[in-house]
């Protein structure tokens, strides 16, 4: 058995109560359904040959009674399995999420959305339709040939050895049938997460496809990905269409020859009539079985085919996680210090930082400055451990935060990101996302120092407005004065702005660094800004050049004292603008 096949049968340990149950049922269905046959013998050789006339009813009360039974039993057998998968399904989908979510932000960078999307859909329904059909049904194939067997050895031996004879081309066709779906099956879920990539980078970048007029370019893409998947697909359906009816061809074959050996036998008068009937019944018991036997093993390489992609992910340790014996950080002031800070972004040569030496006080608000390229981006990313350094240590409250764990680390820090993201919810809801405890005030207090409570309030349903995925359904500004207003409504002792001003006008501008400048003191802040406004509300710059710090003090100082300085925000607006 492969190691990807055993780990498939391993999701179902959890399971194997229900998974027993079902087959305990199923059991019982099989006595059922042998138990006929041994009544149809009766009837036929002591009711109607023999004459016997007054066994009718009985015989047929008793098979009505077995058919009633065998029914239930498949119920119970079909109910408990489906409930087995679903719960495996929920569960599977649960412990994938999960561990998606620990997964550090270099990983989603470096995997396709929809492939994403696609293992935690389309993968896990496979999986649930294997466990809940597949595997019970495998499984009672063979307590079925085996119970057949025997029944019809009881007859007559040499119908029996005749069966299982020509039972061995079957078993060779459901083999290579099965090897030859194992490539296919991972060829067609891999297509499957192509299209779905296709379908959501489509999706979530169709302002910039209009925008540039390029929609036909995105649909030759999907064009692509749609045929490899549709030649897998083919190749699928072409192997099915030669293998399946070879596979249905054999049972009948099996029949048809054991219809004349025991035609033989009962005209020799070593088989009766009744027993032959009986030898029929069972054997159809058998065949019906045996015709689902290919699309079966074609769920199950599907199956296997996709829990070798669930578990790729699930497998992918976690770069950035909980040191052992982490502890919990408190509530902290705000002192931040960056120690001799190295770090090199993976697969690249030159590094991002070099032995970056920043101390920041609790309460102090500091701007990072420098051109694109020199590590501002980087430096904040350090602090709620987005990244960790290559060498060096950072420090909040004289905390080593690789000492302590990530959730209490996190939840000091208050984040807006240059490119801010909304989720598919209220504007409230979105605002105290990282609070969900926050009242209307506070959410409220938190969008009026953001400047968003004016348009907000503008909205037909105000703070109660659903906004579109992405926050799409908002101008670029409104987003990012909503993103601020999250960071700000989660009370972080620790704020860290990305360019958080960069999509609003001047005069929104204004009023925001307004009301900025009343709550910027009462927690420590590190903006990285390019706008000599944005800049001003700082009490100290920082300046990185190539990842290194070349410079620091406070705004006018360093637009006197340093050339790099300068050129930095002249870029944005011309020098004499920004004398002080």
């Amino acid at each position: 058995m492969s190691p990807a096949r055993r780990r498939l049968l391993g999701l179902t340990r959890p399971y194997l109560r229900l998974l027993g149950m079902s087959m305990a049922a199923g059991v019982v269905a099989l006595a059922c359904g042998l138990g006929l046959p041994v009544v149809t013998e009766h009837l036929v050789n002591n009711a109607i040959v023999a004459g016997h006339h007054d066994l009718i009813l009985p015989l047929a009360l008793i098979a009505l009674g077995l058919s009633m039974v065998r029914a239930f039993s498949n119920y119970v057998r079909r109910w408990v399995s489906g409930l087995a998968s679903v719960r495996l399904e929920a569960d599977l989908r649960w412990r994938l999420f999960a561990h998606l979510q620990g997964l550090p932000a270099a990983f989603h960078d470096r995997w396709h959305g929809g492939q994403l999307l696609a293992r935690a859909t389309s993968d896990l329904e496979t999986i649930k339709n294997f466990v809940g059909y597949a595997v019970a049904f495998l499984a009672f194939m063979l307590i079925t040939a085996a119970g057949v067997l025997g029944a019809i050895a009881l007859q007559s031996p040499v119908i029996a050895a005749v069966a299982a004879a020509l039972t061995l081309p079957w078993l060779w066709a459901a083999a290579r049938f099965n090897r030859i779906m194992e490539d296919v099956s991972a060829e067609s879920r891999e297509a499957v997460g192509e299209v779905a990539s296709v379908v959501a980078e489509s999706t979530s970048g169709v302002r910039i496809l209009k925008a540039f007029g390029v929609e036909q370019d995105a649909v030759d893409h999907l064009g692509v990905a749609a045929a490899q998947l549709r030649d897998v697909n083919l190749a699928g359906v072409r192997h099915r269409a030669l293998y399946i009816p070879a596979l249905n061809l054999i049972p009948n074959l099996i029949l048809g020859v054991v219809l004349g050996v025991g035609g033989l036998e009962v005209i020799g008068g070593t088989l009766s009539l009744g027993g032959l009937v009986a030898i029929t019944q069972y054997l159809y018991l058998l065949v019906v079985p045996m015709r689902y036997v290919g699309w079966m093993l074609a769920m199950a390489q599907q199956a296997e085919a996709s829990s070798a992609r669930v578990f790729e992910v699930l497998d992918s340790e976690p770069e950035i996680a909980d040191a052992p014996g982490a502890t919990e950080l408190g509530d902290v002031e705000g002192d931040v210090h960056l120690e001799a800070v190295r770090f090199t972004y993976p697969g690249g040569t030159v590094q991002a930082l070099a032995d970056v030496t920043i101390a920041i006080r609790a309460g102090e608000t500091v701007a990072l400055v420098g051109a694109t390229g020199s590590g501002k981006s980087t430096v904040a990313a350090l602090l709620p451990r987005f990244i960790d350094p290559d060498r060096g240590t950072v420090r909040i409250d004289g905390h080593d935060i690789r000492t302590v764990s990530l959730t209490s680390l996190r939840r000091q820090i208050g984040v807006v990101f240059d490119e801010p993201i909304l989720f598919s919810a209220t504007i409230a809801e979105n605002i105290a996302f990282g609070r969900p405890d926050a009242s209307r005030e506070d959410i409220v207090a938190a969008a009026t120092a953001a400047g968003a409570h004016a348009f907000v309030e503008r909205l037909p349903e105000g703070y109660e407005t659903r906004v579109g995925e992405q926050g799409l359904s908002l101008s670029g500004g409104q987003r990012q004065r909503l993103a601020l207003a999250r960071a700000l409504a989660s009370r972080p002792r620790l704020l860290i702005l990305d360019d958080p001003l960069s999509s609003v006008d001047v005069r929104t501008e204004a009023e925001i660094e307004a009301n900025l400048r009343s709550l910027l003191g009462t927690r420590t802040t590190i903006i990285i800004a390019h706008r000599a406004s944005t800049v001003a509300m700082a009490d100290r710059v920082v300046l990185l050049d190539e990842g290194r710090v070349v410079a620091t003090g406070t705004h006018e100082e360093l637009l006197v004292s340093s050339d790099t300085y300068r050129r930095v925000l002249a870029a944005d607006l011309e020098i004499e603008e920004l004398a002080p």
